[in-house]
C-alpha cells in the first residue's frame, strides 16, 4: 500500500513538474519540448487549437500503442500522468519566469527532464515519444534519453522552418538535450539485471512469468542446511520491467527468496518483452 501510494505521489510530482516546466519556462518564449508535447507545442503557435487538448489527443493512439506492447501498469501510469500535465496546463499561468531565451531552455528542459525521469522511475511515463522510447529500448540497447534526443529532430526542423529562427531551433534543441541528460541521470532504462528466484510454487509463477514473453531458466536446487528440493527460476530483464517483476513474485509467492544481480553484458539470445 505505502509503496503503491509513493508510486502516485511520484506520478502526480513528476507532471506536475513538467507542466511548471512547460508553462513558466518554454511556452512563453515559445520554445518546444520534445516529441509529443513539442508537436502539441507547434500547432499550439501556429493554430487556435490549445496545447494541452492537443497534448491529451496526440497522446490517445500511443499510449494505445503502448497498451499492447508495454503492458497494462507501465501505460496506466503513463496515462495518469498526461492526464495531470493536460489539466495542469490549462491552471498554471503561462508567464516567463526567466527574461533569458537561453536561460529559460536549460531551466525549462532541467524541470521537464526531471520530471520525465521520476516517472520513469516510478514505472511510468509522462506519454508520447517516452512510450515510442521504452517500445525501442525493449528490442535496442539505447538509452531511453538519447532515443528521444534522436526522435526529436524533426520537431527541431520543423519550428525552424516555421518560425524561420535558427536561434529559437538551437535553444529549443539544447532544451531537449538537457531533457535527454537528466533523464539518462535519473532513470537508465538500458541496464539490465538477471533474477534468481529460488520458490516452492514454480508451476503458478512460471504461468505468470510467461504470459509476456520472457526467457526464464528452471534449475533444480537443494538447501544445503534442509536438504529440501527447490526450484530455482533464472531471468534476466531490465530495469524497466524489475519494478513489474517483483509485484509478480510478491503476488504469487512472498515467502520466494529471490536475489537481483546487476548484469554487466549478456550474450546470446536476449528477449527484452
Amino acid at each position: 500500500m505505502i509503496k503503491a501510494l509513493w508510486t502516485y505521489i511520484s506520478i502526480i510530482t513528476g507532471a506536475v513538474v513538467i507542466a511548471c516546466g512547460f508553462n513558466l519556462f518554454l511556452i512563453p518564449h515559445h520554445l518546444l519540448s520534445g516529441g509529443v508535447s513539442g508537436v502539441a507545442m507547434l500547432i499550439g503557435y501556429f493554430s487556435p487549437l490549445n496545447i494541452s487538448v492537443m497534448y491529451f489527443v496526440i497522446n490517445i493512439p500511443i499510449l494505445i500503442a503502448g497498451w499492447i506492447k508495454l503492458g497494462k501498469r507501465f501505460v496506466g501510469l503513463s496515462m495518469l500522468s498526461v492526464a495531470i500535465v493536460t489539466v495542469l496546463l490549462e491552471f498554471i499561468p503561462v508567464q516567463s519566469v526567466a527574461s533569458d531565451m537561453l536561460l529559460s531552455s536549460v531551466f525549462g528542459g532541467l524541470l521537464v527532464g526531471f520530471g520525465a525521469g521520476v516517472s520513469f522511475r516510478a514505472g511510468g511515463s509522462t506519454g508520447g515519444f517516452d512510450v515510442i522510447g521504452s517500445i525501442v529500448t525493449r528490442y535496442r540497447d539505447f538509452p531511453v534519453g538519447s532515443v528521444l534526443v534522436g526522435m526529436n529532430t524533426l520537431v527541431i526542423l520543423a519550428v525552424a522552418y516555421l518560425e524561420n529562427d535558427w536561434n529559437l531551433a538551437l535553444a529549443s534543441m539544447l532544451s531537449m538535450y538537457v531533457t535527454g541528460r537528466v533523464i539518462d541521470f535519473i532513470y537508465i532504462n538500458n541496464i539490465k539485471v538477471t533474477v534468481f528466484i529460488v520458490t516452492d510454487r514454480t508451476e503458478e509463477l512460471l504461468s505468470k512469468l510467461l504470459q509476456r514473453p520472457r526467457g526464464v531458466t528452471r534449475i533444480k536446487t537443494q538447501g544445503a542446511f534442509s536438504h529440501k528440493e527447490k526450484d530455482m527460476l533464472m531471468t534476466v530483464t531490465t530495469r524497466y520491467e524489475l519494478a513489474e517483476l517483483k509485484i509478480i513474485i510478491k503476488e504469487t509467492d512472498p515467502e520466494a527468496f529471490v536475489n537481483i544481480v546487476e548484469t554487466v553484458g549478456v550474450m546470446g539470445q536476449f528477449r527484452r518483452g
